[in-house]
């Protein structure tokens, strides 16, 4: 995939967010980092409570009525809407003009359900790879290789 010079490269997942900006050409990227956050998100176990609600069946045995809500889950997509609002207001402030997605396949779905158009209108590319714990030369290269 070719990296346009000055694009925004965003590298995310469900808890940490990486924003790139490439000051190489398209064919040698050379990203640097513009700004990274991270977020606590312990798993469902540590969050919940309590347990789905029972309910009896004619049987007499029970099982549950509901499933349990996944917190860590519901955390995680609350991440991606909150980058994707990032990504707006970086767009409408012309912040970038080339945008390029880096995200596994479940928060980059995420993320598309709160793409504004003005985000959509600067996309240039999208890799549905989790990518945050790698290196900036591993995201640079597996770039080069999409």
């Amino acid at each position: 995939m070719q990296v346009p010079h000055n694009s925004v490269v965003l590298v995310v997942d469900g808890r940490k967010l990486l924003f790139l900006r490439n000051e190489g050409d398209a064919a040698h990227p050379n990203l640097t980092v513009e700004h990274a956050r991270e977020q606590d998100n312990p798993a469902t176990r540590d969050q919940a409570t309590d347990a789905a609600g029972q309910s009896s069946l004619s049987q007499g045995a029970a099982r549950s009525s509901v499933e349990p809500t996944d917190f860590h889950q519901l955390e995680e997509d609350r991440f991606a809407a909150g980058a994707a609002e990032l990504l707006k207001k970086r767009a409408l402030s012309q912040d970038y003009e080339s945008l390029i997605v880096i995200a596994p396949p479940k928060t980059l779905g995420e993320l598309r359900k709160h793409y504004h158009k003005e985000v959509t209108d600067r996309l240039t590319g999208e890799l549905a790879k989790d990518l945050t714990g790698h290196p900036i030369p591993d995201i640079e290269k597996a770039l080069l290789n999409a």
